[in-house]
């Protein structure tokens, strides 16, 4: 028996036709390289090498959108739809790399690409699942400045600062009206303060060297956090998102809001005190059997 896929799965005229139809629509361009979702035939594969095109298959729709973006083309259902226009020119070079016993295929050397792959590599797993939460942070990070070009100073100088004017202003209000201004302001002040711990200076001292900076020198100082000494952070380089801050002091106080108006919590596990109380009611009930009403 002959082991050749075609012995055992011989293509019918019709079929060979339809398949020579479909490369000749392709091979009328020209192209360099062909990028499908799809699977390709041997048959399909002879024809195109053939012609000098290199055919890539199987690729996940994300990354054909991502490739098309790249290469400035356009991604066709139909090959009786292709036109000149479609076929991404804007492509430099095209390698097969090995890593490890992985094989990855590079575009590179684009004109004016519009979407590009970082390949990261670690030394293990772990190692790897860090390096790429970092650089999604850092990703995350540049957003948001795109988005809201804003920033404020780091190292726990908008805390101190929204501190002391919270502590400000509940000086000019009387009565127990004062109080919640009082309790944001420590909230906010745990931030620094986690800072100073962390660095492992006089927190007392220090968060009393910070506040005097904030009332009598201005908004920007905080904690450097490597020496936790009181720095200028406009000086130091060291801010934070606009966006990222605001979010994080609405979530905080919305937090807040939520549990104080909660007015108990229901649990749906007892506690092992309450089922041996349920067991001692149990034996004294038995014990003690109660008399009816006499008649």
């Amino acid at each position: 028996k002959s082991s050749g896929i075609n012995a055992e799965w011989p293509l019918r005229p019709g079929e060979e036709n339809y398949i020579k139809d479909i490369c000749d629509d392709i091979i009328a361009l020209k192209p360099d390289l062909v990028l499908t979702e799809k699977g390709v035939s041997d048959l399909a594969q002879h024809f195109l090498l053939k012609a000098g095109i290199t055919a890539v298959r199987r690729l996940r729709k994300s990354d054909m959108n991502r490739v098309a973006r790249a290469v400035g083309g356009q991604i066709v259902h139909r090959t009786e739809e292709l036109k000149d226009s479609d076929v991404g020119t804007e492509c430099g070079l095209f390698e097969v790399k090995k890593f490890g016993d992985e094989y990855f295929t590079f575009l590179t050397k684009c004109k004016n690409p519009k979407a590009c792959t970082i390949l990261l590599r670690g030394a293990s797993k772990d190692v790897l699942m860090e390096v790429e939460r970092n650089l999604l942070d850092a990703m995350n990070v540049a957003r948001n400045v795109m988005i809201d070009p804003f920033l404020v100073p780091g190292g726990g100088a908008v805390e101190a600062a929204v501190a002391h004017r919270l502590i400000e202003k509940s000086k000019e209000i009387q009565g127990v009206g004062q109080w919640p201004y009082r309790a944001l302001a420590e909230a906010l002040r745990i931030i620094p303060k986690t800072l100073m711990q962390n660095c492992g200076v006089n927190t007392i001292r220090t968060m009393t060297n910070l506040t005097a900076k904030h009332a009598t020198t201005g908004s920007t100082w905080g904690v450097d956090g490597e020496t936790g000494n009181i720095v200028d952070m406009e000086d130091f380089g060291v801010w934070d998102t606009l966006q990222v801050k605001s979010q994080v002091f609405k979530t905080a106080i919305e937090t807040a809001i939520l549990l104080l108006r909660i007015d108990d919590i229901v649990s749906g596990v007892k506690k092992q005190s309450d089922i041996d109380a349920e067991k001692m009611a149990g034996k004294f009930q038995a014990a003690n059997p109660q008399e009816g009403p006499e008649e």
